[in-house]
């Protein structure tokens, strides 16, 4: 494990890196023995520097969950982070890259679980996690790794918050027993073509099997989940790169749509 000077120290770099909206070789490669907990832990210090600027926990996500973006990415197994209120932008505005420091930003289509109980792992089930859902609703996440080129290992992910840009929520808003999660039907169009296809279950077979997953993950550290937080399950389909003047809409077919364009 790195000691606490240096876990510190690279949760300043990669704070610096996102203020200053630059790119830093990866963690893995100036730090070979970092693990999943130290990872974590860099995160963790990420986030504490973030909230004392006054930024909010609103939620928790999961990331690399399905094959094709395992594969992209050279990444095999999910990541974890926190969503913050600053990174929500509403369904269809136009995402300034500058202004919400996105360096090297990526699209995923995903399903979102806002939450009406709390979940604390471990020992959390999908039946839990469709009982303490309020509802579904489709998301938009902007991944973004201030990892050079995204040369990226899990512990890099990790630390460096799940890669997490921004993210907006479309207007719908469906219980999730109305219709069946994992066969979900997902298209994104890019530029008013289409981009990518998927289903609910490239994450990890079912989207609630994801957030149960990230529920007994987090548990381990003592983290709950909180009525009212916002859940990503992850992606049901390849990262598309996204620069300004793109525009992406998505649909989710039996629950709705979602829209997010970028300007400089």
């Amino acid at each position: 494990m790195l000691e606490r000077n240096r876990i510190e120290a690279l949760g300043d770099e990669l704070f610096a890196a996102l203020r200053g909206r630059y790119m830093l070789d990866p963690l893995t490669t100036r730090e070979p023995g970092i693990d999943i907990d130290d990872a974590y832990q860099v995160s963790l210090r990420l986030l504490k520097r973030r909230e004392a600027e006054g930024e909010r926990i609103i939620g928790k996500k999961i990331g690399v969950t399905s094959k094709p973006v395992q594969d992209m990415l050279g990444v095999h197994q999910p990541d974890f982070g926190f969503l913050l209120d600053v990174m929500q932008v509403p369904d269809g505005s136009s995402v300034g890259l500058a202004r919400t420091r996105l360096i090297q930003p990526r699209a995923e289509g995903e399903i979102a679980f806002v939450l009406k109980k709390d979940l604390r792992g471990p020992g959390v089930t999908e039946e839990q996690v469709l009982d303490a859902t309020d509802y579904v609703c489709p998301c938009f996440e902007i991944v973004d790794s201030r990892i050079r080129d995204w040369k990226i290992r899990i512990q890099d992910t990790v630390a460096d918050n799940a890669t997490c840009g921004v993210f907006v929520l479309g207007a719908a808003r469906v219980p999730p027993r109305t219709l069946d999660l994992a066969a979900v039907k997902m298209d994104i169009r890019k530029n008013g073509q289409h981009a990518a296809s998927g289903t609910g279950a490239a994450v990890q077979g079912h989207p609630a099997t994801a957030v149960a997953w990230l529920a007994n993950t987090l548990g381990r550290f003592g983290i709950p989940f909180l009525a009212g937080e916002i859940i990503l399950s992850g992606s049901l389909a390849p990262l598309l790169p996204a620069v300004a003047g793109d525009r992406f809409e998505m649909s989710l077919a039996g629950i709705g749509e979602a829209s997010i364009s970028f300007e400089a």
